[in-house]
């Protein structure tokens, strides 16, 4: 997503004529190479994060996180909150 941003960052940047970037040209064989580079960095990192099982690791934390949050959940809904009824215990004690 980094590389998204700073390939239209760039884009940006050069039709509002800002900086160095402002003169950059889109030529073929001129400038137009730094303006794909993000985005071509961009599609090298998702197919090295797909290939090497990145986002399918993040997507079952992200799955397992909220199996633990329902789960927790659904336990205070039934009032089986254990550690709860623990800490009440122990403050009339």
């Amino acid at each position: 997503m980094l590389f998204i941003v700073i390939g239209l960052v760039l884009i940006g940047l050069n039709l509002a004529g800002i900086g160095v970037v402002g003169t950059w040209n889109w030529d073929f064989f001129g400038d137009l190479w730094k303006f794909a580079l993000p985005f071509g960095c961009a599609a090298v990192w998702w197919v090295w994060s797909d290939w090497s099982g990145l986002n399918k690791r993040r997507e079952m934390a992200r799955m397992d996180k909220k199996k633990d949050d329902r789960r927790k959940e659904n336990l205070v809904a039934l009032g089986m909150d254990t550690r709860a009824r623990r800490k009440a215990q122990k403050q009339q004690r």
